[in-house]
């Protein structure tokens, strides 16, 4: 995408929703970018899977039924 079709995208936004509503827009965008990278970034890392020749342990409660 060029600056000339950039300029037209922001002069039609701007257009669409005039000069005083878009802080409150650029404000909520900001949010959920910044609540999606936080809920991104916070996910447990996966288990360690065992290693080759490594056998998997049996669960903690004795495995059986």
């Amino acid at each position: 995408m060029g600056f000339g079709e950039l300029l037209v995208i922001l002069f039609l936004v701007l257009l669409f929703f005039g000069a005083g509503r878009l802080p409150a827009i650029g404000e909520g965008l900001g949010k959920a970018i910044r609540g999606v990278k936080d809920s991104l970034g916070s996910a447990p890392p996966p288990p360690p899977r065992p290693g080759p020749g490594k056998k998997e342990l049996p669960p903690p409660d004795g495995g059986g039924a």
